[in-house]
């Protein structure tokens, strides 16, 4: 007789989901991307940016940030975040990683703002969960997100909670 224990029955996978929002655009496609995360099985911590730690992010199995484009690039309160992280180095390798962008008009630096993102989240060893079908680098709304960006912002959280379970 085998007997199969399944070391998964019971633990539940947790996101990070973190936002730097100042119109509520980016704050919209967060709590798009956490509802589609719980929704996909895993257990869900929803911060502003602001209070968020690198320790939430070492907590977590995945880590999906968003920010609105200013000059290209995201809000400086990401970069802080990522900045303090740096005491952690080589201990986010493994963890799922992903990005989401609001910007005010096409054109206007949403996938650079995207990469900003992104560029830490390499440097630490994260997996990135881009799409081929949709924003590959991640998703961006222009002005505020309409329904097409937040049904892209619901196959973000979906895609990342089950490469995490892929993973796990």
């Amino acid at each position: 007789m085998i007997l199969i224990i399944d070391y998964m029955e019971g633990f539940k996978m947790r996101v990070l989901v973190a936002y730097f929002s100042k119109t509520g655009n980016t704050k919209m496609m967060a709590e798009t991307i956490a509802q589609s995360v719980e929704e996909n099985g895993c257990d869900v911590v929803l911060k502003r940016i602001e209070d968020a730690t690198p320790e939430d992010m070492l907590e977590a199995d995945g880590v999906i940030i968003g920010s609105p484009t200013y000059y290209g690039t995201a809000a400086g309160a990401v970069k802080s975040l990522f900045d303090e992280s740096v005491k952690y180095h080589g201990k986010l390798d493994g963890k799922v990683g992903a990005a989401f962008t609001s910007c005010g008009i096409i054109g206007g630096g949403s996938e650079t703002a995207i990469l900003s993102i992104l560029y830490p989240m390499l440097v630490h060893g994260m997996i990135i969960q881009g799409d081929p079908k949709i924003g590959h680098f991640g998703v961006v709304a222009v002005k505020t997100p309409d329904d097409a960006v937040l049904n892209d912002c619901k196959r973000l959280g979906e895609r990342v909670a089950n490469l995490i379970k892929k993973l796990k």
